[in-house]
């Protein structure tokens, strides 16, 4: 059984990609945290483009950027790191030069804008992972993906808030937040490329030939599809149950979203090292209990009504974000570990796929069942929680990197 690690935190830093690398991560997800908030409104109020417009054309940049994960797979795969994510920061400052530069009623330049926009933010998650993974082994790679998921959460929590403090500008302020995104992205950029990263990865026969890593984790990829609706439950399933069944203050939605973003922040490594006395299967199977156990949660404090309703929904709230913890520190862990390293890159493009998609689709789910009851809404997400964690417990490793120690494979196992 694997023990638990004690991380010091500048060797964090250097595991992590080095201090260029943590600002470039910090100064990236500020520029998204101010992005996220306004890109449907600047859309709506700056374009004048209907809703239902400005909505379609946001998700098809993100499906066209999921479309394009197979080839970022391929460029990883071929050694580059640093250059990868310093692309998926540069495409984004496309899409945000191309806001200001849409006349209003254009929402084929909008659509454009919003494509390179997500095919930025498809592709870093992936590169992000290969970088740190070609830095970082083993339980020290764990602990890097943690903290870059806990700087990249203060850093949008932080960009989310400024963004929220300028919109009483108006179209004014609208367009200069754009010009700052697109700045934070550009530096960003800058300060990754810097890192200067590439891989050499074995070149083998069985290369040209390998499917890839899918068939030792078709549980973990189709359960990460489930898993990830949780990281949409406090911006879109809660928010949308506090308003529309408990009929409760929308302050009690931002008292969730504030306290997830703490919770991320300042827990999201301390208890992936933690959890590092077990196996990255069985935290991910864990994860799927909690998050259940949440889910069925909400459902019971629905059933309060008004008044007690909403207290308990942001009570269980911190059950949810517990859940996702435990998610995030070790699913891409889990995918880093199993891959062969000659494929890790179009592994991690394949989690990325599932992880979009699930992203995708949660929203429509989430306003789909929701009026039909509570018992429709987290019933379904439990069940189906909870058959995907029973799925990646019982799956098997078949294999695992070259080279790899069996201590290390029974962590990942």
């Amino acid at each position: 059984m694997p023990t638990t690690i004690k991380i010091r935190p500048r060797a964090l830093v250097r595991a992590s990609g080095g201090p260029h690398y943590a600002v470039a991560l910090a100064v990236d997800a500020l520029g998204t945290g101010l992005l996220r908030p306004f890109l449907l409104l600047y859309g709506m109020t700056v374009l004048r483009l209907s809703a239902p417009a400005t909505g379609i054309a946001m998700t098809v940049g993100v499906v066209v950027g999921l479309v394009c994960m197979p080839a970022v797979g391929r460029w990883l795969d071929r050694g580059a790191r640093s250059t990868v994510v310093a692309a998926s920061m540069l495409v984004r400052v496309l899409g945000v030069a191309l806001l200001p530069a849409t006349p209003a009623g254009q929402v084929w330049v909008f659509a454009a804008a919003a494509l390179f926009l997500g095919i930025g933010n498809q592709a870093w998650p992936a590169a992000h992972a290969a970088l740190v993974a070609t830095i970082a082994h083993g339980r020290e790679r764990d602990a890097a993906l943690a903290a870059g998921r806990a700087l990249r959460n203060a850093g949008l929590g932080v960009g989310a808030l400024l963004a929220t403090v300028c919109l009483a500008g108006g179209a004014t302020a609208l367009q200069a937040l754009a010009a700052v995104t697109g700045l934070a992205y550009l530096t960003a950029a800058a300060l990754a490329w810097s890192v200067h990263l590439r891989a050499h990865p074995a070149a083998t026969a069985v290369e040209d030939r390998d499917e890839g890593p899918a068939p030792r984790m078709r549980a973990v990829l189709a359960g990460n599809v489930v898993y990830v609706f949780c990281l949409n439950v406090p911006e879109i399933a809660l928010p949308l149950v506090l308003v529309t069944q408990l009929h409760a203050s929308p302050v009690w939605s931002a008292a969730i979203f504030v306290a997830n973003t703490v919770l991320v922040v300042t827990l999201q490594v301390p208890l992936t090292v933690l959890m590092s006395r077990f196996s990255r299967r069985t935290v991910l199977a864990l994860a799927g209990v909690v998050l259940t156990a949440s889910y069925l949660g909400f459902l019971a404090a629905t059933s309060l009504g008004h008044g007690w309703g909403a207290p308990a929904v942001v009570v269980m709230s911190v059950l949810c974000t517990i859940g996702e913890i435990l998610y995030a520190g070790s699913a891409t862990a889990l995918v880093t570990a199993l891959a062969p390293a000659h494929v890790l890159g179009r592994s991690l493009a394949r989690f990325q796929l599932s992880t979009g998609f699930g992203l995708a689709v949660s929203p429509a789910v989430f306003t789909s069942l929701a009026p039909h009851g509570p018992t429709a809404l987290w019933g379904s997400l439990a069940a189906a929680t909870l058959l995907s964690a029973s799925a990646v417990a019982i799956e098997k490793d078949e294999g695992t990197q070259p080279g790899e120690s069996a201590h290390r494979a029974r962590a990942a196992s």
